[in-house]
């Protein structure tokens, strides 16, 4: 049968020398060290059973007459045995692992800050909707630190994107780009192609249901180290023109794309819906603000036609 052991707090043993009412009944005897006046060998139960030396130990032990035995137990004397120092560190790391599983909890139940961006970041957030996993709809928002969200969003499949107000009957090109590579103070190879998507119907759009031809496979935000925050911007564009396609030198590397040159080939407008979201390296340090480099304001725009 399982016997319930109480809480350490209600146990006078170890910590107060003896184990009191409230320890289990087939160890509160011989944990007390009997000491007769007769000085009894049949009452020195407990140095034996702890592995300790009797205080009397020095003193020669002697049987105890015939008739005197009951008369020695109740004219007996208890003394407390002191703790020993396996038992001490026994107590004091269990008390240490309670502390520390105590302490994990309330950090993983701390609460994410979601913190939106500035105003000069912010005027590019218009009608789009990005969705990733257990972040939700990141749009115009920096990526939390908790939970180790800026290590995850660089392993994390293509996120959902959604433009409700999508005309059902047209046809959509979806643009990804990081417009601060490799850092936003120093933007050699700006406008990296991070995914961009050809035909997408309204209909699938409005669902956030990206299907259409893939022209630059998705490829998840990974801002170098030391490097700051990064925009990570995304544009939906009117689709009039039937085909779509890149050339074989901008095939051939995604950095430093001229996306308003692509713009123009294919004469496509102002976007319909766009927004973004900043990250920065999972490695550095969190306390580092975002360069105020003036607006996020869209530079790429077409030329009249």
């Amino acid at each position: 049968m399982r016997r319930s052991w109480p809480h350490p707090s209600v146990l006078s043993w170890p910590f107060r020398g003896g184990l009191g009412p409230g320890g289990p009944p087939h160890l509160q005897q011989p944990l007390l060290h009997r000491v007769s006046a007769s000085n009894c060998i049949h009452h020195q139960t407990a140095p034996r059973l702890l592995g300790q030396v009797a205080r009397n130990s020095g003193q020669e032990k002697q049987s105890c007459p015939r008739g005197t035995a009951h008369q020695t137990l109740t004219s007996r004397k208890t003394t407390k045995v002191p703790m020993g120092w396996t038992m001490r560190l026994a107590v004091a790391a269990l008390f240490l692992g309670v502390t520390m599983v105590a302490t994990e909890d309330e950090d993983e139940n701390d609460p994410c800050v979601y913190e939106a961006l500035p105003d000069n970041d912010a005027v590019l957030c218009k009608g789009l909707e990005v969705f990733y996993p257990e972040l939700g709809n990141i749009g115009c928002m920096f990526v939390p630190v908790c939970n180790n969200y800026r290590q995850k969003i660089t392993h994390w499949p293509e996120p959902i994107v959604k433009f409700p107000w999508a005309m059902e009957g047209a046809t959509y090109i979806l643009v990804m780009v990081d417009p601060d590579a490799p850092s936003r103070s120093s933007p050699s190879a700006q406008f990296w192609r991070h995914w961009l998507v050809t035909d997408i119907k309204g209909i699938d759009l409005k669902k956030g249901k990206i299907q259409g031809q893939e022209l630059t496979a998705y490829q998840p935000p990974s801002p170098p180290a030391q490097s700051g925050f990064h925009r990570y911007q995304f544009f939906i564009y009117l689709q009039e023109e039937k085909t779509i396609s890149l050339l074989p030198k901008e095939n051939k590397t995604r950095g430093s794309w001229k996306m308003d040159r692509f713009l123009n080939r294919f004469h496509l407008n102002e976007p319909e819906a766009s927004t973004q979201f900043m990250t920065q390296n999972y490695q550095d340090s969190p306390i580092l603000q975002a360069p105020d480099q003036g607006s996020s304001e869209p530079k790429n725009k077409t030329k009249p036609r």
